[in-house]
């Protein structure tokens, strides 16, 4: 019964040993599998700047006579004051 034990015991530690052996040839040649993909990869090519959008279109009269409309709810409500209300007026109108 000794033999039979040992000779168990032999054949585990060997299988143990051979199974760890094969993992780590496994993983060491998927890395280099990976190395050479990545080496065999075409390099990626320089991307352009986007083309810039157009700049916006002037707003049109009716979109500045409601913001002036704004200004001076604004303005009545107390919220700005005269300086405030010229400085927006001035921006809205471009001048």
């Amino acid at each position: 019964m000794p033999g039979l034990i040992r000779g168990v015991a032999r054949t585990a530690a060997i299988a143990g040993t051979a199974t760890a052996v094969s993992n780590r040839v496994s993983r060491r040649q998927q890395g280099r599998w990976a190395a050479q993909q990545e080496s065999e990869a075409p390099a990626p090519q320089p991307t352009s700047p986007a083309p810039q959008s157009p700049a916006p279109p002037a707003p049109d009269m009716t979109s500045k006579i409601e913001q002036l409309k704004q200004l001076g709810e604004l303005k009545a409500q107390g919220v700005l004051t005269e300086t405030e209300f010229e400085e927006q007026k001035r921006r809205i109108l471009g001048s």
